[in-house]
């Protein structure tokens, strides 16, 4: 066990495209989704403590302050995580975990999903053990069904409930700006209003690697199919989607259920423009400029 803290991002999800193409009989939706990360995020540090504590700052620290910490994904990772070792005979030392909670709670990009994910990899680092690839997979999904992707934490193609993952090392990095009405949205309650729940597949993915234009025009043609359910139950999703596409983004769309949208851009620069001029309409909405990543070969 290392006697260093470790301090490990948990980056913003961004779902690209998402296409709900059936459900399963225990009630799961199958889909389909290009998935990538973004440099704006939470952050957890991870330190050696005499007895486990849990710690929370940030903009949006006082809503999960709020909430029962036997809900929290962070602790159920520690928990989940420490079992396995546990059950193999390794020892697991009490730990301090501080997260810096910068995203919007319940917003579509995974803040509670990429914090259980950091979570799960920074602890293997402070108690320096590792679980074989399928074994943390698994832990993973028991955690959340975004939470396998978070962990990849890269450019991917999403099947299935989110849990069969293939990396996208192609699919280049994009500026974009992240706009939160700062409404938390259920992601049941978007499933319920889904009234079609068998649509068509994403297209085949572009076949010129890393070229921005061919991965904008072909996520131009895809979609969200949680976007028309969740704007008819929150209203102000639609106004950011409007606003953003008055600011020239070479796209828009909204995020895994909401309420986030984001605006992909061909510059940093108009970007930077779009998330002045946000601010300056909505000043109490989250709006972060970011970068997402890009896929590595």
């Amino acid at each position: 066990m290392t006697t260093d803290s470790i301090i490990e991002p948990a980056p913003a999800k961004i779902n690209l495209a998402l296409h709900v193409i059936g459900q399963r009989p225990d009630g799961y939706h199958l889909m389909e989704s290009v998935v990538t990360f973004a440099a704006a995020g939470d952050r957890l540090v991870m330190s050696p403590a005499a007895t486990d504590r849990f710690g929370l700052s940030g903009r949006f620290a006082p809503l999960l302050q709020a909430e029962d910490p036997a809900t929290n994904l962070v602790l159920k990772a520690r928990d989940a995580l420490r079992a396995a070792f546990v059950g193999k005979g390794l020892p697991t030392a009490a730990v301090d975990i501080h997260l810096e909670k910068n995203l919007p709670v319940a917003s579509g990009i995974g803040g509670g999903s990429a914090d259980a994910a950091a979570a799960l990899r920074g602890l293997q680092r402070l108690w320096g053990h590792a679980l074989a690839a399928e074994e943390l997979h698994m832990l993973a999904l028991k955690l959340g069904a975004d939470v396998p992707m978070c962990l990849a934490g890269r450019p991917l193609l999403a099947r299935g409930i989110g849990d069969e993952i293939e990396s996208l090392p192609h699919l280049p990095a994009f500026s974009c700006v992240l706009v939160n009405p700062l409404k938390a949205v259920s992601t049941p309650a978007i499933f319920k209003l889904l009234t079609e729940k068998n649509n068509a597949p994403l297209a085949p993915l572009p076949s010129s690697a890393g070229r921005t234009a061919g991965w904008l025009s072909w996520l131009s043609s895809a979609r969200n199919d949680l976007e028309a359910p969740a704007k008819n139950l929150v209203g102000e999703i639609g106004e950011a989607g409007k606003l953003l596409l008055r600011e020239n983004a070479a796209m828009v769309r909204m995020s895994g259920s909401g309420a986030t949208c984001f605006a992909l851009f061909t510059d940093p620069g108009l970007a930077e423009k779009a998330a002045a001029a946000l601010h300056a309409a909505r000043p109490d909405w989250y709006v972060q400029t970011t970068e997402t990543f890009a896929g590595t070969v």
